[in-house]
C-alpha cells in the first residue's frame, strides 16, 4: 500500500501546477464571501511576500513538499489582491432609490433581453434629473414600453430609477454583485412612451460601440426577418446574444429539456465554429497540392479559427461567458501555433487563470462553475482513454461501421460526462434539474454541432451581401428539429425536478471533488466521487415558514411543500426563486378567508396564517394597524411607523426601517416561546460590500 501511494504521488509529478489555478480561484472566491471590505494594502503585502518566498525557496532548491504549498498560499493570496484590484478598478456610481420618478437622457447602447414587464435596453445615461453628474451612473438597464429603440438612438425616459436588485432571499444569486461587474449602475422602469432626446454628440469609445452593436442587432432583424419570429429568434439569439424574440413558452421548453445553453453564446457555440472554421481551412488547404506543400496547414488552419473566434466574439456582443469561452479557444489554437497539444489539461488551466486574473468575479458565476467544471471532466477521460489502435487494412463498410459506432459512444459518453460534472451547479444554483436533459442534448447534439451552427456561421456571415438565405434556411430547420426535441422532452413525465439548495459551503467541497476527480492521476482520484456528490448527498435544512421580499411588497409562508404567495402577480420571479431555493412549490392564495384591499392584505381569522402585509407607501393609521396585528403573529408594513397601538405589542412587526437597511427577509418559528421567531436578512449574508451599499440620493444643484 505504501509503495502503491508513493507510485501515486510520484505520477502526479507534472500535475502539481495545475492545482495552482484552483488556489487562485479560491482567493477570489475567499474575497468575494468577506463581509466587509478590506483594504487593498495587506492583500497586496501578503501576495508580495509570499511570492517573494515561494521565489527564495525554489531558488534555494528546495524540494517541492515546501515549494509546493508556498506557490498555493502565494496563488490564493494574489487571488485575493487581484480581485481586490478589479473592484476598485470597475467601481461606479451605483443610482439610489429616488422617491418620484425622474427624467432620463440617454444613448441606447445596446438591446438586452426582455424582462416580465416588457423589452429592456441598456443605456448610457447623460443627465438624470435630480442626480449630479458625478452621481450618474455609467450603465443603466432600462424597461421600456412598445417596441425597444435601436443602439445609437438617443432617448428621453419618464421612468422609476432604482440600485440593482439586492438577491430574492438570503443565500441567493447576487444580482447586484453581477451588475456592478458589468459596470450596471442601476435600473429603471418607463411609465410613459420612448421619445427622441437632443444630446451632443457622444465619446469616440461609447459612438464605436453603439455603432457595433447597431449592426448586430440588424443582423438579428434580418435573421428573424428571414426565418420568423420563433425560429428566427432562437437562431438570432446564438448568433448576436439578442433574445428580444424569444417567447416565454419557448424559453420555458428550453430550460425544462435541459437545453437551454444552447441560446446562451459560451463554450460550444465557440468550439463549433473555431472547429469548423479550422477542419473547413484545413481541409481546403490540403486540396490543392501546391499549397499543401508550401504552407504548414495545421498553423494556417489555426489562425483562420483564431479570427473566427474573435469574429464571433464581436458579433456575440462578448459576454461574459462568451469572452471565457472565447479565451479559452484562443489558448488551445495558441497551442498549435506553438506546435503544442492543443487539448490538455495543463491548456485548461492556463485558460483558468487567465480568465480569472481578467474577472475575478467569474468564480461566483454559475457559468464560469459549471463551464470549467464540464471541461476538465471531458479532457480527463481523453487524457487517460488508450489510443486506439489504427488498423492496417480494413473494408470501409466495416471502417464506418467502427467509426459511427465510436462516435455514438463518444457522445454518450460526453454527455453523461459533462452532465454528471455539472449537475451540482445545476441543483445548487437554479434549484431545477431537467430529468431528460441527456437525451434532449443527445438528440439534439449531431444537428446542432454538424448542421445548425455551421450553417448558422455561414448565413451569418453572408447575409449582409443578401447571400445568407440558403444556409439561414438550413439553419432554420434545425433549430425547428432543436424546438421539437425540446417539447418532446419538456413534455414527459416528471420532465423537471425540483432541488432545495444545500449550505453554501457544500457547494465548494463539490467543486474541489469534481476538480480532484479530474486532476489527480491514478485510482486515488476516486475518492473525490463522495466530494463532488456533496450537493446531491447533504441533508437540507429546514424551510423557513415565512419569506418577506426585499421592500415588503410581497411574501409567502410555507403550507408543506408549497409556498403559499400573499399577492399574486406581484414580483413573481423573486417568489419562484426564493421557493425553488427552498425545494417549496409556489402556489397563490386562496380568496376565500382574506381581507385584502388596494394596499393591504390579512387572514380573516386570527392565527390563521403567520402574516399580514401593508405595501402602501403611506403608514397605516392606528385601526388599520390594530387590525393587522389583530389577526397575525407577523405584521410587515411598508412604510416606516412611528408608534404602534397596544394589540401590537406581542407581534412582530417589520416597518420601513427593517426592510430598508435589511432586504429580504426569512423567518423560522423559534419554538421555545409564544410568537419567537428566527429571522436572516439578505444584509446579513451580503454583508457591507460595494455591490451592496445602499446610496443616498445626491442632488444637483439645479434639481434638473
Amino acid at each position: 500500500m505504501r509503495l502503491g501511494l508513493q507510485a501515486e504521488v510520484a505520477a502526479q509529478t507534472l500535475r502539481w501546477r495545475l492545482w495552482t489555478p484552483v488556489a487562485f480561484g479560491g482567493g477570489c472566491a475567499a474575497y468575494f464571501a468577506l463581509k466587509s471590505e478590506p483594504p487593498l494594502w495587506p492583500l497586496a503585502a501578503a501576495a508580495t511576500a509570499f511570492g517573494a518566498v515561494w521565489i527564495a525557496a525554489r531558488r534555494r532548491g528546495l524540494s517541492r513538499r515546501w515549494s509546493l504549498p508556498l506557490v498555493l498560499v502565494a496563488c490564493f493570496a494574489l487571488g485575493l489582491a487581484v480581485a481586490k484590484t478589479r473592484t476598485i478598478a470597475i467601481a461606479a456610481p451605483i443610482a439610489p432609490a429616488l422617491a418620484e420618478p425622474t427624467v432620463i437622457e440617454a444613448w441606447v447602447v445596446d438591446v438586452d433581453s426582455p424582462g416580465d414587464n416588457g423589452h429592456r435596453v441598456v443605456i448610457a445615461p447623460v443627465r438624470i434629473r435630480g442626480l449630479a453628474a458625478e452621481a450618474t451612473p455609467v450603465r443603466l438597464r432600462a424597461t421600456v414600453k412598445g417596441d425597444p429603440p435601436p443602439p445609437g438612438a438617443p432617448v428621453r425616459l419618464f421612468a422609476i430609477l432604482n440600485p440593482p436588485p439586492a438577491p430574492a432571499s438570503p443565500g441567493a444569486y447576487d444580482f447586484g454583485r453581477n451588475a456592478f461587474f458589468q459596470g450596471m449602475g442601476g435600473v429603471a422602469f418607463a411609465l410613459s412612451d420612448t421619445r427622441p432626446a437632443l444630446l451632443q454628440a457622444p465619446p469616440w469609445r461609447l459612438s464605436l460601440t453603439m455603432k457595433i452593436n447597431a449592426a448586430r442587432y440588424a443582423l438579428a432583424q434580418k435573421i428573424v426577418a428571414r426565418l420568423g419570429e420563433r425560429t428566427g429568434g432562437i437562431a438570432a439569439a446564438m448568433v448576436t446574444s439578442h433574445e428580444t424574440w424569444i417567447s416565454q413558452d419557448d424559453l420555458d421548453v428550453m430550460r425544462d429539456s435541459g437545453l437551454a445553453h444552447i441560446l446562451s453564446v459560451s463554450g460550444l457555440h465557440m468550439a463549433i465554429v473555431g472547429g469548423f472554421v479550422f477542419f473547413a481551412v484545413r481541409l481546403g488547404l490540403a486540396a490543392w497540392p501546391w499549397l499543401a506543400l508550401r504552407a504548414p496547414g495545421k498553423k494556417v488552419a489555426a489562425l483562420a479559427g483564431l479570427l473566427a473566434v474573435g469574429a464571433y466574439l464581436i458579433v456575440s456582443g462578448a459576454p461574459p461567458p462568451a469572452e471565457r469561452a472565447a479565451i479559452t479557444a484562443c489558448i488551445a489554437f495558441l497551442a498549435i501555433l506553438l506546435d503544442r497539444q492543443a487539448v490538455t489539461m495543463h491548456g485548461l488551466a492556463v485558460a483558468a487563470f487567465v480568465v480569472l486574473l481578467m474577472q475575478p468575479e467569474a468564480i461566483m458565476s454559475p457559468g464560469f462553475q459549471m463551464s470549467f467544471a464540464a471541461t476538465a471532466a471531458l479532457v480527463a477521460p481523453v487524457e487517460a482513454w488508450p489510443q486506439r489502435t489504427r488498423e492496417i487494412q480494413a473494408p470501409w463498410p466495416i471502417v464506418a461501421v467502427q467509426r459511427l459506432g465510436a462516435w455514438i459512444s463518444a457522445a454518450v459518453a460526453a454527455s453523461v460526462v459533462a452532465g454528471l460534472a455539472t449537475g451540482p451547479f445545476a441543483m445548487q444554483h437554479f434549484n431545477r434539474t431537467a430529468m431528460y436533459g441527456l437525451l434532449a442534448n443527445l438528440g439534439t447534439s449531431p444537428i446542432a454541432d454538424f448542421v445548425l451552427m455551421p450553417a448558422l456561421a455561414l448565413g451569418a456571415a453572408l447575409e449582409p451581401l443578401g447571400l445568407g438565405g440558403p444556409f439561414l434556411a438550413v439553419a432554420g430547420w434545425g433549430v425547428d428539429v432543436m424546438l421539437a426535441i425540446g417539447q418532446w422532452t419538456a413534455g414527459l413525465p416528471g420532465a423537471v425536478k425540483t432541488v432545495a439548495s444545500a449550505p453554501d459551503f457544500v457547494l465548494p467541497v463539490a467543486f474541489l471533488g469534481v476538480l480532484f476527480v479530474c486532476l489527480w492521476q491514478g485510482r486515488l482520484r476516486w475518492l473525490g466521487l463522495p466530494m463532488a456528490a456533496a450537493v446531491l448527498l447533504w441533508a437540507r435544512p429546514p424551510a423557513p415558514d415565512l419569506w418577506i421580499g426585499d421592500g415588503g411588497t410581497n411574501a409567502a409562508f410555507r403550507v408543506g411543500t408549497e409556498a403559499v404567495v400573499v399577492r399574486p402577480g406581484v414580483r413573481t420571479y423573486a417568489v419562484e426563486l426564493w421557493a425553488r431555493r427552498r425545494g417549496l412549490t409556489p402556489v397563490d392564495r386562496p380568496d376565500a378567508g382574506w381581507t385584502c384591499a388596494r394596499l393591504a392584505c390579512a387572514p380573516e381569522k386570527p392565527q390563521a396564517v403567520p402574516v399580514a402585509l401593508w405595501w402602501g407607501r403611506r403608514a397605516p393609521d392606528a385601526a388599520q394597524m390594530e387590525a393587522l396585528c389583530r389577526v397575525a403573529p407577523v405584521v410587515s408594513v411598508r412604510a416606516t411607523m412611528i408608534d404602534l397601538p397596544q394589540s401590537c405589542a406581542d407581534r412582530l412587526v417589520l416597518d420601513g426601517v427593517d426592510h430598508a437597511g435589511g432586504g429580504a427577509i426569512e423567518l423560522w418559528r423559534d419554538g421555545r416561546g409564544e410568537n419567537r421567531w428566527l429571522a436572516i436578512r439578505v444584509s446579513d449574508v451580503r454583508g457591507d460590500r460595494p455591490w451592496a451599499r445602499a446610496p443616498g440620493p445626491v442632488v444637483s444643484d439645479s434639481g434638473g
